[in-house]
């Protein structure tokens, strides 16, 4: 059979440790009472409740186009973490949103054309200007000038806006083509001018949304006609100085290639060749930028903040409109990317060679000779989309 294991030997009675009979039964209750009391002072770690993860924005902006130190002080105050990506024209955007179900919480897509056909989808959703009490810090004049778009304001705030012109490196525009018009689209459109200036490099932007108006515009035409003959003119005045492109790429990429001197004339947004003429300045190496908002008329667009009908956060996503429409924080904005804002109450707390600054802000006339374009109808779009692809691969 089996053999067991000898038994450990008996421990002695707490009697022969010296305690009394009533002192081993006091003190038999007491270490009770400390174990229950230890036992509710801190609870098994299976009990306790799971810490909350903090809450997230996903944002969806345009490269370049935010002070990085707004998003991390928007954090420390809120506890809100902020996931941030970019893209670098409307085309991106939009095909991003039709996807459906994104996942962002705020973008910030152009007054004309993508915000129009947003609202018009039902694809945002309304803003709560109880939740937002910072709107009332909004120019009521710019607002005016995205309400025929959006009704009442009641799907998007203006956080920055600008014009569409000419970025160039003065010293090699003069020397090759000294009696160019630096102040007009001739100098990139007119295919002379054009061919002269291929050799320091010429860009134009990918964005059909805002070039085509503007070439439109500059022939004389209604930048928001969709008659064939008007597109036909403008594909061909494209077509004349296609061979003399160096590329044709997204608005971020025109920032380097100008701030380098990898090319000396861009057709781009003000506020990009602005940001070019900051980080050549910065870098020390001589290469002096300028833009000019085309003396034809320059179109003006309206960035907007908005909230996708799906938002997975909305609540997040007014808070961060409201804390990016105080003036302080979007003074901030504004002296980090050149842009001008809309809120009035932040331009004393402007940088003054930003407010001084008529290409970040333009004069009056400049303004009362601006356009802005309209939102193409499906079947002008479809005529322009085609138009475009043509034109950037050159046949």
């Amino acid at each position: 059979m089996p053999r067991h294991p000898a038994a450990p030997p008996p421990s002695p009675p707490l009697r022969e440790a010296g305690l009394p009979g009533r002192r081993r039964a006091a003190l038999a209750v007491l270490l009770a009472l400390c174990v229950c009391a230890a036992a509710l002072a801190s609870p098994p770690a299976a009990r306790r409740a799971p810490a909350q993860p903090a809450p997230v924005l996903n944002v969806y902006n345009w490269s370049d186009y935010i002070d990085p130190e707004v998003l991390r002080r928007f954090t420390r105050e809120t506890g809100i973490r902020v996931r941030y990506d970019v893209y670098d024209s409307l085309e991106t955007l939009e095909a991003k949103l039709s996807a459906g179900r994104s996942g962002y919480d705020i973008i910030v897509p152009t007054s004309e054309p993508t915000f129009a056909r947003l609202v018009r989808a039902g694809a945002l959703r309304p803003l709560d200007p109880a939740r937002i009490p910072n709107l009332a810090n909004l120019d009521p004049g710019l607002m005016s000038k995205v309400a025929r778009t959006d009704p009442g304001n009641r799907h998007g705030a203006i956080y920055l806006w600008g014009t569409t012109g000419l970025g160039m490196r003065v010293d090699q525009v003069r020397a090759l083509a000294p009696d160019a018009p630096r102040d007009s689209l001739g100098l990139l459109l007119q295919p002379e001018n054009a061919r002269r200036l291929a050799r320091c490099g010429i860009m134009v932007m990918d964005s059909a949304t805002d070039v085509l108006p503007s070439v439109l515009h500059w022939l004389g035409r209604d930048p928001d006609s969709a008659d064939p003959a008007d597109l036909r003119a403008a594909e061909q005045a494209l077509m004349a100085i296609r061979p003399y492109l160096r590329a044709i790429p997204g608005s971020g990429a025109i920032v380097d290639a100008l701030a380098t001197g990898e090319v000396c004339l861009a057709l781009t947004y003000s506020g990009d060749a602005i940001q070019a003429a900051v980080r050549a300045r910065a870098a020390g190496r001589g290469i002096e930028i300028a833009y000019a908002a085309p003396r034809e008329g320059a179109q003006l667009a309206f960035d907007m903040l908005a909230i996708p009908a799906d938002a997975p956060n909305p609540e997040a996503a007014m808070a961060f409109i409201d804390f990016v429409l105080r003036p302080e924080i979007i003074a901030a904005i504004t002296n980090h990317t050149r842009y001008p804002n809309a809120v009035p109450a932040s331009r004393p707390l402007l940088a003054p060679e930003v407010r001084d600054d008529p290409n970040v802000y333009p004069p009056e006339s400049v303004l009362a000779n601006s356009f802005v374009a309209g939102t193409p109808s499906p079947a002008a779009e479809r005529l322009r989309a085609r138009l475009w692809s043509r034109f950037k691969a050159g046949r």
